[in-house]
């Protein structure tokens, strides 16, 4: 069976991801996959789950931008999943319409309803684009305890922030929703840029920077994934990159001329 490697790039405002992953097939069969094993593919779609709504947020949300986590009071907790997802499409509602009256930009945002696993109460993470000020965001929420945090990009973007919201025991069976009008990143692809050989030497050392910059330049690795296919020997290669004149490097930069 034949297998050659194909790269799927996807770039997301200061960050970029690379997919690179086998495609098999037989002679005279135009490039029929073989499937992954089982435990493979497990480990193959949590990856994918969480980088595609990285992704998302990469290339929707930038500094000046917040993070928002809304609980209840007593009085006013939700009895059930749905009347907590109504709540929160009510609050979203409200933001929509103070936004429009203020003549600020449409509202984005990632949002992830939780249901804690000891008490039973009802949290809400989101992901929101700014403009609004945390008092403003208290006065719209009206049922409890509001916490906001501007979002802060590091070599990982806010991937940590994602991973961390994702994890929790979501009420949508998605585990997330987000508004419509958001950008969804597409690939590029292309195929047989990088061998068998040299794919197999890079995920022997995930840590070896200057080997995988070489082959994206501008971009500085900020991370790795690898999954072996025990079954036919391929090998899954997930990458993450930053650009080297992003943002938060250019304000760690001026931070570090003030304090010379």
């Amino acid at each position: 069976m034949r297998c050659h490697y194909r790269e799927k790039i996807y770039v997301c405002g200061d960050y970029m991801e690379s997919h690179i992953y086998p495609v098999f097939r037989k002679a005279g069969v135009r490039r029929k996959k073989a499937r992954p094993s089982r435990e493979c593919q497990k480990k193959l779609n949590q990856i994918r789950r969480e980088n595609n709504c990285i992704r998302i947020a990469h290339a929707n949300f930038r500094e000046g931008d917040m993070r928002i986590d809304l609980t209840y009071s007593i009085e006013h907790h939700p009895e059930n999943d749905e009347q907590a997802e109504r709540e929160l499409t009510n609050f979203l509602r409200r933001v929509k319409r103070y936004r429009k009256k203020k003549e600020l930009p449409d509202l984005k945002y990632i949002a992830v309803t939780e249901k804690g696993k000891k008490n039973g109460r009802y949290h809400h993470h989101l992901i929101v684009n700014g403009e609004l000020t945390p008092q403003e965001i208290v006065r719209l929420w009206g049922r409890g305890y509001v916490r906001t945090d501007a979002l802060q990009f590091n070599e990982n973007g806010i991937a940590d922030l994602v991973r961390y919201i994702l994890k929790k025991p979501a009420v949508s069976k998605k585990g997330w929703n987000a508004s419509k009008n958001l950008i969804h990143p597409q690939p590029k692809e292309r195929d047989g840029r990088l061998s068998a050989r040299e794919i197999k030497e890079l995920a022997k050392d995930t840590t070896n920077n200057r080997e995988y910059e070489k082959y994206y330049e501008g971009y500085y690795l900020s991370g790795a994934d690898i999954v072996y296919n025990e079954i036919n020997g391929g090998v899954y290669i997930y990458t993450r990159f930053y650009r080297k004149e992003a943002s938060f490097c250019a304000a760690l930069n001026r931070t570090k001329r003030m304090n010379r």
